[in-house]
């Protein structure tokens, strides 16, 4: 993507504030000048700069199933409204804490967390909402500052590294509202130029929010697949079969210690995991945070001497032994290169029938069942005993697997295309911001 207009500023021109990159009609504008973040608050709106109610104020005795939606810290995402987690207090509450009320479109901040400092846009989704303890409201005075501009340089490198040094706290960093409303914000003088900038960011940002969309979409469209290219639980044919597969009869019921045997990996701790590693190898806790169904390319290379690994073969499906959830535990990948390390927390499943076709099926029908089996309390273990007696169904041609497979694998393929662009675009912006 390209933007028109801009310039590189000479090297002369920059030893004052002024951006490496301006747009061409402000190089003559002179240098920016410095702000405190109180500075930008609209003093004409009450409560335009406020950090949430104190603990005692709003406590779990205070929520209710429904009314007006409280924010939590960890709906603060980084330049990012989190909305999975949603919990409400009543209206009475909410005029009680009446100054700690926030409004679609204002800016909240985190006092604390990882980052400290972030700021998401409050979205439109309800007419009002109560902070959390760990929240601040800040309102921009829109005549004399583009709220979106200021949005965007508190979540840039360099007001987050400010917040950092002013923050307190060893394991956990916490900056106040004191703290906060006195550090210093570089913004120009003129509000055309910070709404042109905004502008230029912003339309990025549509564009991300448009791919990312794109990128939810086909994951459902791909969960869709999942739970119908595969018999459901206790059934014998999936709910979708491909035309030329209609007339090929019911699948074959089997177990899985009938058409594969089984192995665990030997230990790579993290520590044995370096950048100028030379064998590639798979940790049990990249399964369910790097890898999908098919491990094409691996991320981690150890220098452990390889005669005490195991290493794969291609074709092989792997399977978490001990993890920390259910989830987690049931979620296999099928590895697609041979002489791979695997790990000792790996079950390895070594089946004669199409490795990624088995991995697709393991993580769509069958997860719930091989979670189940699992056993454990504080750590889930899940042994290849366990894994030898699950029933699973089998098409009668090895070409319907494949087709299976090719279907799911486009599908997967273009998620990561669209992963990629999403990248790209977050890199970009990163710069420019920059």
């Amino acid at each position: 993507m390209k933007f028109q207009g801009w310039r590189h500023m000479s090297k002369q021109s920059k030893k004052g504030l002024v951006p490496e990159l301006r747009f061409s009609e402000f190089e003559e504008k002179g240098e920016w000048v410095k702000r405190k973040l109180i500075d930008v608050t609209d003093k004409h709106v009450k409560w335009s700069f406020i950090g949430g109610p104190f603990g005692s104020n709003l406590k779990s005795s205070d929520y209710v199933p429904d009314g007006v939606r409280v924010i939590q810290l960890q709906n603060i995402g980084d330049a990012e409204f989190m909305d999975d987690y949603k919990i409400f207090t009543s209206e009475e509450k909410a005029n009680e804490l009446l100054s700690n009320n926030i409004y679609p479109g204002d800016i909240i901040l985190s006092k604390m967390g990882d980052p400290v400092g972030r700021a998401c846009l409050i979205p439109d989704n309800h007419p009002r909402y109560v902070m959390c303890s760990d929240g601040i409201r800040l309102v921009v005075d829109q005549e004399k500052f583009s709220k979106y501009f200021v949005y965007m340089l508190i979540n840039s490198a360099w007001f987050r590294a400010s917040v950092e040094k002013a923050a307190t706290g060893s394991t956990r960093k916490r900056i106040g509202l004191d703290d906060l409303k006195k550090l210093p914000l570089i913004v120009p003088k003129l509000l055309k130029e910070q709404q042109k900038i905004a502008d230029c960011l912003s339309s990025l940002d549509e564009l991300i929010a448009a791919l990312t969309q794109k990128y939810q979409t086909l994951q459902l469209y791909k969960k869709g697949l999942l739970q119908n290219l595969f018999p459901a639980e206790d059934k014998n044919l999936p709910a979708l079969r491909f035309p030329e597969f209609l007339d090929s009869g019911t699948w074959i019921k089997t177990v899985l210690g009938e058409i594969a045997t089984f192995s665990k990996g030997k230990g790579i701790s993290k520590s044995d995991v370096e950048i100028d590693g030379k064998l590639p190898c798979i940790r049990y806790g990249e399964l369910y945070t790097v890898y999908g169904e098919t491990i094409d390319e691996v991320v981690s290379f150890t220098n452990i001497p390889v005669e005490t690994l195991v290493l794969s073969k291609s074709n092989d499906v792997i399977i978490p032994a001990s993890g920390e959830t259910q989830e987690d535990i049931a979620t296999a990948s099928c590895v697609k290169k041979e002489g791979v390390a695997l790990g000792s927390d790996l079950n390895i499943i070594r089946s004669n029938i199409n490795g990624v076709f088995l991995s697709y099926y393991l993580n769509s029908s069958k997860k719930h069942e091989i979670a189940q089996m699992a056993q454990g309390i504080s750590v889930i273990h899940l042994y290849p005993a366990q894994l030898k007696t699950l029933v699973i169904y089998l098409p009668p041609k090895s070409c319907e697997q494949q087709k299976i497979v090719d279907c799911l694998s486009f599908v997967d393929n273009l998620i990561t295309a669209q992963t990629q662009k999403i990248e790209v675009l977050k890199i970009h912006k990163k710069g420019l911001m920059q």
